[in-house]
């Protein structure tokens, strides 16, 4: 399988050459230059499937070129040792808990295969490799913990000082070693035009390899497609059910490995795209008009994105055609008001607390479908203690788990940085290796 950028899709590179770049030169986002189709066989015998055996029958034909098929099932089963449960809610409504990793988000499945495979990618080489990753919430932890104490790697998480939940920051800012945090005085979308800026920056680079651990990073991306399939598996009679996904989104890459994993043969018929009030997509998927805004600060905090970078691979899937994405997503925002309401409802109805990432999905869902005949499935995307301030105002306690009350106890070490990029670039330039 070959990549290409979605500013250039004539140009090709191989899978190492994208996943340990992570950005294009020329600024795009790397792409598979093609989406397979599944076997059919495969697909129509999902049901009580483990997730890592469809993990790699899913990513198989998109390591193949540089992997070997012993290499592809290590790296797999290393990074999917745990489950993403699907539960139902009530007639016909599901949740997908795709939190059940080691930082209790859903982006430890993209963060641990990415470890594991750029560990591989590397193996032999002398040369040290710099991850940059921007983050509003947990893809600072996932990608923290997952390259933790990897040889031949440093990790910098540019994370809004202030905006981002105690436990999300304990995650980041406690590990030290190879994990650098950087407590940016700004918003996400500064850390994100900083990460993307030192990527394309020629003469930060020379000399050093730098690669970025966002969903910006097609390998971040890939493994995602995976629990799509894995949700499916877990459902009873399969083939006789009109099935609509509801993802909550900020930053998109989840909503495109959906998309993906739906081209490669996935039987959803619809997906929806729930935002809150940072609502750039769903307002394009009415007008056909795409106009980035400045991010807004809600309590689902890590889809507080006003231009999500991801939405340049959802155009690219479908050939910048407004009127197919529309057929296939549908679009809607939700304030933190109706994000309150929903979880307190469903948890007086059902005893099941979501938190306010999965509140925004079920919104979604709910105002998508309003018949139980079609099979609903919305993505809870992290655990609800994270949000436990949230909560509060519900008066909901949620038990802290153990793997995260170790974390609370830790004491916090990052660098505290203004959002001007010249600052940013020395302290690059300092720590990074060669």
């Amino acid at each position: 399988m070959q990549f290409s950028s979605t500013k250039n899709p004539n140009k090709r590179v191989s899978l190492s050459r994208a996943v340990l770049s992570g950005l294009a030169e020329d600024g795009g986002l790397y792409m598979p230059r093609r989406i397979p189709e599944a076997d059919q066989t495969f697909l129509k015998s999902l049901e009580g499937k483990s997730i890592d055996e469809i993990g790699y029958r899913v990513l198989y034909p998109y390591l193949e070129a540089d992997l070997c098929p012993e290499e592809i099932r290590a790296i797999v089963k290393g990074a999917f040792n745990f489950d993403t449960p699907l539960k139902k809610i009530n007639q016909n409504r599901y949740t997908l808990e795709t939190f059940h990793g080691p930082t209790l988000a859903f982006k430890d499945v993209g963060a641990r295969f990415m470890a594991r495979l750029m560990s591989k990618l590397i193996e032999g080489d002398d040369r040290g490799l710099n991850i940059l990753v921007a983050t509003s919430g947990d893809t600072g932890s996932a990608v923290a913990n997952g390259f933790y104490d990897v040889p031949g790697i440093r990790v910098f998480v540019f994370y809004p000082a202030n905006k981002i939940s105690t436990i999300q920051e304990k995650q980041i800012a406690t590990l030290a070693k190879n994990i650098f945090p950087v407590e940016l005085d700004g918003t996400f979308d500064d850390c994100q035009r900083i990460v993307k800026r030192a990527l394309n920056d020629s003469e930060l680079t020379a000399g050093r390899r730098y690669t970025t651990a966002n969903s910006i990073n097609i390998a971040r991306l890939l493994p995602q497609m995976v629990y799509y399939f894995r949700a499916l598996a877990q459902l009873d009679n399969l083939p006789g059910r009109d099935i609509v996904v509801s993802v909550p989104s900020g930053n998109f890459g989840n909503l495109t490995a959906g998309l993906m994993a739906k081209r490669m043969g996935l039987a959803v018929k619809q997906f929806v795209a729930a935002t809150n009030v940072n609502d750039v997509v769903p307002r394009y998927l009415q007008s056909g008009v795409y106009t980035p805004k400045p991010s807004k600060e809600t309590l689902s905090n890590a889809m507080d994105v006003g231009d999500p970078s991801n939405f340049e691979r959802i155009l690219a899937l479908y050939d910048n055609d407004s009127k197919q994405i529309s057929n296939d997503i549908q679009g809607y925002s939700f304030t933190d008001d109706d994000t309150l309401k929903a979880i307190k409802t469903v948890y007086e109805r059902t005893g099941y607390c979501m938190d306010p990432h999965g509140a925004v999905g079920q919104l979604g869902l709910e105002k998508a479908i309003t018949n139980t005949e079609k099979t609903g499935i919305f993505l809870e995307t992290a655990h609800p203690v994270k949000f436990q301030s949230s909560l509060n105002q519900l008066d909901i306690k949620v038990p802290v788990p153990e793997r995260l009350k170790s974390y609370l106890k830790r004491e916090k070490k990052s660098y505290p940085m203004s959002n001007l990029y010249q600052e940013v670039v020395q302290f690059l330039k300092a720590h990074s290796l060669d």
